[in-house]
């Protein structure tokens, strides 16, 4: 049944071939009913479009790229699984880039896909300022969506988690959990979702200490530095460690038991985005859970508004609510320690 034509769709569906292609490309409105009883005689016949044929004829290939900054990242994985699935129900097919968190790269893997002929980009940019160009660039030519990371004001549609909410979050759950000497670790750079996450704690927290703003440790966004970073602030005595992801959150929780530091009693740990492994550490992260799937859906709706025609409307900048999840890394403070 392969085989069949849009002629014999048409046929089996009792309408034109013309409403047919219109149907099965999105190309216009038609009646719910129509569209109903096309959809289910395409399937009945087992129709599959010829995309090549499409393409030469509409100029669009049907594919999205997606460019990432760091695939290893576990965070990544889930929210490409999203967008896949997303997207594929939109009848697109996705092409995947890594660019190891280098601008440079970054810039040649955006050139690459367009040169692909992709309808649209989606992107994680590697660094907010030194992405913008090829960033803004690229948003001149095909319909660009940014997730989970900002490249400036106006530059494309942007969709990520409130990170200062989430931040918000963590430091209302250690205040009244009875913290008051937090320590921030996070990663340096100029990617937005870092820089947030440094501002939030600095404007937050004060409220638990005066000189809990100034207690910052920065390096990067991986199990290494989390671990490096517990040698570096443990002497500060602090009864918190605020982590920008997960990954610093679980290298944290390594060497802090490894130098015999009780974890919750004597110092908290809390990470960021709830990765599979944040559940499976001992003890479990607490940690703020990004909607995964809500990101990929509002990015999918936005590409699928600017394909359709609305290349010209204003950009739009989406915020999606952050969730906490507690587990046992963090608890009320030991009131033992002095």
């Amino acid at each position: 049944m392969g085989d069949a034509t849009l002629r014999d769709v048409a046929r089996a569906a009792g309408c034109s071939v013309a409403t047919v292609s219109r149907v099965l490309a999105g190309t216009r409105p038609v009646g719910a009913e129509t569209a109903h009883r096309v959809r289910e005689a395409a399937a009945r016949l087992g129709y599959r479009p010829n995309q090549a044929a499409r393409a030469l004829r509409s100029r669009a290939t049907g594919t999205v790229g997606l460019v990432l900054p760091q695939i290893t990242n576990p965070f990544y994985p889930a929210l490409v699984r999203e967008l896949t699935h997303a997207l594929h129900a939109e009848g697109r097919a996705v092409l995947l880039a890594d660019c190891d968190d280098d601008p440079v790269a970054e810039a040649e893997r955006i050139d690459d896909l367009l040169s692909r002929r992709v309808d649209a980009l989606l992107v994680i940019p590697a660094d907010e300022r030194r992405s913008r160009e090829a960033v803004a660039a690229a948003a001149e030519r095909v319909p660009l969506v940014l997730l989970d990371r900002r490249c400036g004001p106006g530059v494309a549609d942007s969709v990520a988690v409130d990170n200062a909410a989430g931040t918000a979050l963590v430091l209302d759950h250690l205040a009244a959990a009875g913290r008051r000497r937090p320590c921030f670790v996070g990663a340096h750079g100029s990617a937005s979702a870092a820089a947030e996450l440094r501002a939030a704690y600095a404007a937050g927290a004060g409220a638990l200490d005066p000189r809990a703003p100034e207690r910052v440790a920065l390096g990067d966004f991986s199990v290494a530095w989390g671990r490096a970073a517990v040698d570096q602030v443990l002497p500060t005595r602090p009864d918190a460690l605020v982590c920008a992801n997960d990954l610093i959150a679980i290298g944290a929780l390594q060497r802090l038991h490894e130098r015999g530091v009780d974890v919750p009693g004597e110092v908290a740990v809390t990470g960021f985005d709830d990765i599979p492994m944040a559940e499976l550490a001992s003890p479990g992260v607490t940690t703020v859970r990004q909607p995964v799937a809500e990101l990929a859906a509002e990015a999918t709706q936005l590409l699928t508004r600017r394909l359709g025609g609305d290349g010209a409307g204003p950009r739009r900048t989406i915020r999606l609510a952050p969730e906490l999840v507690v587990r046992g890394s963090s608890g009320a403070r030991d009131r033992g320690r002095v």
